[in-house]
């Protein structure tokens, strides 16, 4: 690989590079490499091993570029190799910026120093989409040359696998099948002739001197404008405030009337929504299967923001099509008290993350990163789940402690488990290591484990002040809904119970 990045290096630059060094991965498949020359010039290196995303990419850059589009351009290609060198944007994303300035101005809804950047970006996005439009060759889009009904269902269908089932979201497969499809048909009544470049979001801005630069628009096709407008605006990732959208939307508009006059603003606005709502539903797909699937918790920390969006766009009138399943499922993501629970920030010191979870769907991520500690098999310890007052109910409620709590072999396992972290805690503070990951497993993640993931936070909490403790458990959002079921019957007949009483 090295071999062939420095042969296009100096096909450009008249000399091989002195270094090549590794750059984060942007969770896709390609591989990132920066070359560095003799005089301090650089460029990126890239390996991507899927052939008809490179043909894509490498066709809309020289398109786009050839306009005088800010894109990277492309510098050499060994197309047989799958790799070509471009130009060096930096390591700054827009989001990056974004969070930097957020750290300056804690206080502020958003940083009045990254507003030039967005109304600017908002000001090339027309640009890109309707002269863009005009010079790409649609022949080469990857997977398909226009986002057209079967994208959509593709999309929708992506939300409902890789989200709804594996947050454990209730839905009627037929119903929201109906739904998808009248969706799809109000979707493709927007004008669908120009450049979608797909993936329009924070990540994929980078932001050099001030100006924004775009790159990793290879799952460009043609498609309608509300798509990537509201990708920027409506990225939960970002989190713009309501006000702010509307002001950087206008902006949006006003510079549209250069390239396409004469648009309908109304009927923008509504398929404005439908497309906020299909971008939001394709994003939670991809945070569902890189968190929930991949096992990859920094995903589903956008989740709470996405779930603010779609909560907004339910409180402000939906979309202007009856899809009343798909309505439900929505309000029920949004009411799941789980899924809103915001990750946990980074502490300094040690952090110790404890939690429960079910072998059945394998073993935990090292939330920490440390890539040290234990994971306890609870299952030798009997199960209260087995039992029907119990089985709705989990670890942390007082009948299953109860339960588990007369057991004898309880107390044995419990005492070899302090004894172990208690040793590594020690250990890890006095050599100034950051994380430690301790959890437990059980049949459903649900009952044992969740009990003994809760204690040992507790314990932790009470006998080691400086230690920060973070208590997860996987299962939750499959188990919840019943447990809250069970947990409301038993305060109302508590509530009735006490009434005949009073009244006795």
């Amino acid at each position: 690989m090295d071999k062939v990045f420095r042969k296009l290096f100096k096909q450009h630059f008249g000399a091989p590079p002195v270094s090549i060094l590794e750059i984060a991965g942007d969770g896709s498949a390609r591989k990132m490499v920066r070359l560095v020359g003799e005089n301090m010039e650089t460029a990126v290196g890239v390996v991507g091993p899927d052939p008809d995303e490179n043909r894509a990419f490498l066709s809309f850059s020289r398109a786009f570029h050839g306009i005088g589009l800010p894109v990277p351009e492309v510098y050499a290609v060994d197309e047989k190799a799958g790799m070509y060198v471009e130009e060096d944007l930096g390591e700054t994303t827009l989001f990056d910026a974004v969070s930097q300035a957020r750290q300056a101005d804690p206080q502020a809804d958003f940083p009045a120093e990254m507003l030039p950047v967005y109304r600017r970006i908002l000001e090339v996005l027309p640009r890109f989409q309707v002269e863009g439009g005009r010079v790409v060759d649609y022949s080469v889009a990857y997977p398909r040359a226009a986002f057209d009904r079967q994208s959509i269902l593709w999309d929708l269908n992506y939300f409902k696998y890789h989200f709804l089932k594996l947050a454990h979201i209730p839905f009627n497969e037929a119903r929201l099948e109906k739904d998808f499809r009248r969706f799809a048909t109000f979707l493709l009544g927007a004008d669908t002739r120009h450049f979608l470049y797909r993936d329009f979001q924070s990540r994929n801005v980078m932001v050099r001197e001030g100006e924004p630069w775009f790159i990793d628009y290879q799952g460009g096709r043609r498609g309608a404008l509300q798509y990537d407008v509201a990708s920027l605006l409506w990225d939960p990732k970002v989190g713009l405030t309501e006000a702010l959208r509307e002001e950087l939307l206008e902006e949006y508009l006003e510079h549209l009337d250069g390239y396409l006059p004469r648009v309908d603003r109304n009927r923008f606005r509504q398929h404005l929504r439908g497309y906020v709502l299909v971008r939001i539903m394709q994003a939670m797909g991809a945070y569902g299967y890189r968190g929930f699937f991949e096992r990859k918790p920094r995903f589903l920390q956008s989740v709470p923001g996405a779930i603010r969006n779609v909560e907004r766009l339910l409180e402000t009138g939906f979309v202007p099509v009856d899809l009343p399943e798909l309505r439900q499922v929505l309000e029920r993501i949004c009411g799941n008290t789980v899924l809103r629970k915001k990750a946990p920030t980074p502490m300094p010191g040690l952090t110790v993350y404890t939690g429960s979870f079910s072998y059945k769907g394998g073993y935990p991520d090292d939330a920490g990163g440390h890539g040290g500690g234990f994971v306890f098999d609870c299952r030798a310890i009997h199960n209260p789940g087995r039992y029907a007052e119990y089985a709705s109910l989990c670890g942390c409620d007082e009948p299953v402690e109860n339960f588990l709590e007369s057991l004898p072999e309880v107390e044995d396992f419990w005492g070899s488990v302090r004894g172990l972290v208690e040793h590594h805690v020690g250990a890890w503070l006095t050599r100034g290591f950051g994380s430690l990951s301790v959890y437990f497993g059980c049949t459903g993640g649900q009952h044992r484990s969740v009990y003994f993931a809760e204690r040992l936070g507790a314990y932790l909490r009470a006998n080691y002040p400086s230690v920060n403790v973070v208590v997860t458990h996987r299962e939750q959002p499959r188990w919840e809904p019943a447990r809250a079921e069970a947990l409301a019957l038993s305060a109302s007949a508590g509530v009735e119970a006490g009434a005949a009483e009073v009244a006795a």
